[in-house]
């Protein structure tokens, strides 16, 4: 194999390229749209399949749906945990599409007459506990794979990103266009069917284009994953076999809602306080305001995403009942406006790469904390619009209303999520930078469980009910929001965190030191956290 690019790592240097970058990358960017085009096709029919095929009520509906949004959060915590340690990005990348697939494609096997439970309900649970498993494995690595592409300090791997995150969005677009159309329209199975074949095109890309990697995600050590055992199996079958006992755990789990939100507490408190308890009592005062900084961000963070996601389930139920869908006299599939969000990313990134860079050039970036407000604040002024511009009494709600809603939910993704992943790396020190990213996750898992307890407030309620309920929340967290514009400021000023991250001339690198967001940062979306 030729030498490759630098001492950094990356594919060989004369490794051909298309548009200035590996080819290794435009394969990535596709098996991820299709991988992405499965998840959010299926996510945006998931709570309509349990309520109107299995007939659920929508509280054990919305409970189903936090449950799975939730572990599929913490799962990517394991499964990069298995590929650093043993299995290499792209064995577990191609593990994890497998397993998607095989779940998507049980649920479509399983749908069985309308009403009818028992084994078809259980085939829908198995399904979506492989769906789980193989989201850990491959969302958990598949971005490392890209970055593993290009040396450390090569200038290209910020574009590569961009590229890729626009696969992302791309898959995220389409998957509620046709996967949506197909489950509401045509049959439940043939719309889980789709996302199954969208996840087995991923799959047949990576796989006949896998050379393109240049032996990039390789195991860590070969041979002795695939030495035996003291129980006769190699290690490699063995975390196989041990996923296979991950999806029977979350086939109970994600039936017992209440079991996951307990586990999730338990987790995220312990992590916690332990993180605490390092901050303030092992670490020197730089390192300890660093860490108590990121432990701020994530304490912020469940709220955010608990708002986000009503987006899945109790939006998605609103916009199904409540928003006059007609568009030149034909009625809009409810879940298309899954792809509303995607649409505003798509559009929005640039913009805000561009105004980071230009208000970071001024010194007027906001820092970190400070986008976490403002994220706050949007995502519930995004609930706001709703309530005020919603039909009562009876009356439908103008498709216009949602479309805003989803923009200021748009708008918010863009101050809040692309900062948390990149704020972890930089505030937790080399020892500890491992838990605080799980922590982050869990954080996010956390929010996604909240999602499905404020969603289970607006169950089987009459449509004003539910508006007062979207009025109650949105007002709540744009309170908390306006609140934490001030503390930012302080957690910010107080820890002297603005004098870190200067140049040798102490100009600041980007906006208030390492709590500042690079530039061009906007341009990710919340599954860079993944």
């Amino acid at each position: 194999m030729a030498d490759t690019a630098s001492a950094g790592g990356g594919v060989p240097a004369d490794a051909k390229t298309f548009l200035g970058h590996p080819r290794g990358l435009y394969m990535l960017f596709f098996a991820e749209m299709w991988e992405r085009f499965s998840f959010y096709g299926m996510r945006a029919i998931l709570v309509f399949y349990l309520t109107k095929h299995f007939l659920f009520d929508e509280k054990p509906a919305y409970a189903v749906y936090g449950a799975y949004m939730s572990m599929v959060y913490i799962t990517p915590v394991i499964g990069g945990y298995l590929a650093d340690r043993y299995l290499g990005a792209r064995k577990a990348v191609l593990a994890g599409g497998v397993l998607i697939a095989t779940g998507h494609l049980l649920i479509a096997l399983f749908e069985g007459p309308a009403g009818e439970q028992g084994v078809y309900l259980n085939g829908f649970y198995a399904g979506l506990s492989f769906i789980i498993v193989g989201t850990g494995f491959l969302k958990a690595n598949i971005s490392v794979l890209v970055g593993q592409l290009y040396p450390k300090a090569d200038v290209r791997r910020d574009g590569a990103f961009s590229i890729f995150y626009m696969g992302i969005n791309l898959g995220a677009f389409a998957g509620p266009i046709l996967i949506g159309y197909l489950g509401e329209r045509v049959s439940w199975s043939w719309g889980f069917g789709a996302a199954g074949i969208g996840m087995l095109l991923g799959l047949v890309v990576f796989v006949l284009f896998r050379k393109e990697l240049h032996g990039q995600g390789e195991p860590a050590n070969p041979a002795k994953l695939r030495a035996a055992t003291s129980v006769g199996l190699s290690q490699e079958w063995l975390i196989y076999i041990g996923a296979l006992l991950a999806v029977a755990a979350s086939w109970f789990l994600i039936q017992n809602d209440g079991v996951v939100g307990m586990l999730l507490l338990a987790c995220f408190g312990i992590t916690f306080i332990y993180i605490f308890y390092r901050a303030l009592f092992t670490l020197p005062k730089v390192e300890r305001n660093r860490l108590l900084a990121a432990l701020y961000l994530i304490a912020l963070s469940p709220l955010f995403w608990a708002l986000f996601e009503q987006a899945g389930s109790s939006l998605n139920v609103f916009t199904d009942k409540q928003v006059d869908r007609h568009l030149f006299g034909w009625l809009v599939p409810a879940s298309w406006f899954q792809s509303i969000n995607s649409i505003w990313i798509i559009t929005l990134a640039p913009v805000f790469g561009a105004l980071w860079v230009w208000l970071g050039k001024r010194g007027l970036e906001p820092s970190a904390p400070l986008k976490f407000a403002l994220g706050l604040i949007q995502v519930g002024l995004g609930f706001v619009v709703l309530v005020y511009g919603a039909g009562r009494g009876g009356e439908m709600t103008p498709i216009i209303v949602i479309v805003l809603l989803y923009l200021l939910h748009s708008t918010a993704e863009l101050c809040f999520s692309p900062v948390g992943l990149s704020s972890m790396t930089r505030l937790a020190g080399g020892s500890i930078v491992g838990l605080m990213m799980g922590t982050w996750f869990l954080g996010t898992a956390a929010g996604n469980y909240l999602a499905a307890e404020v969603a289970k407030m607006t169950a089987n309620s009459s449509p004003d009910q539910v508006l007062d309920v979207f009025n109650w929340v949105g007002w709540g967290t744009v309170g908390v929001g306006v609140v934490a514009v001030p503390v930012s400021w302080l957690v910010t000023k107080l820890m002297h965190l603005d004098t870190i991250g200067t140049d040798e001339s102490g100009h600041g690198l980007a906006g208030e030191g390492e709590l500042a967001e690079p530039a061009g940062a906007g341009t990710r979306t919340r599954d860079e956290t993944l």
